[in-house]
């Protein structure tokens, strides 16, 4: 049933069971031709969806970086995001030049995806240290992220920018220890 609605024609049902699938059947193999499409797609969410399950798989489907890769170049800051996200747990310290600035500049033209941007630097430990100004810029700023931003998303968005200076930066480590 699942593999007949990867081929539905409405958006969100076809991004969903192609999710599902990989859920369901674990097998890279059978999902890499289906996400490939939808980061093919012009329908942007589609494109965002196809990078969020390609990280959960993780390296086995290194096949997709150069799309991936394309992407950071999108003209959509949520595109980029999930993208730049995609290209680190497939293709790791490789791929972090790319990723820093994929990162960078879509944080840059929407301060929204802070969150979201922040996470993956979070994850990619040492190689985000040259993000450590930028990241005590952010603190500074009296809003971060977007109108919409929760206090409890600011909150965790600080305490996430903390951790990550706080590990990255040697002047930081010397005050903590």
């Amino acid at each position: 049933m699942i593999r007949a609605l990867t081929t539905h024609t409405e958006a969100h049902v076809r991004t969903a069971a192609v999710a599902a699938l990989w859920a369901v059947g674990g097998d890279p193999a059978e999902v890499m031709p289906l996400l490939l499409g939808l980061l093919d797609d012009l329908i942007t969410f589609r494109i965002s969806e196809a990078a969020d399950v390609l990280a959960e798989i993780g390296p086995p489907v290194s096949a997709a970086l150069p799309r991936l890769r394309r992407h950071l170049g999108h003209g959509y800051e949520w595109v980029r995001v999930p993208c730049a996200a995609a290209l680190w747990e497939i293709g790791g310290a490789a791929e972090a030049p790319s990723v820093l600035g994929g990162l960078l500049q879509a944080v840059a033209h929407n301060p929204a995806t802070a969150n979201a941007v922040v996470a993956c630097l979070d994850r990619m430990g040492a190689l985000a240290a040259p993000v450590v100004p930028l990241l005590r810029e952010q603190l500074v700023q009296p809003g971060r992220g977007d109108g919409f931003q929760t206090l409890e998303r600011d909150e965790e968005l600080q305490r996430i920018i903390r951790t990550i200076i706080a590990r990255l930066d040697p002047l930081e480590q010397g005050l903590t220890s």
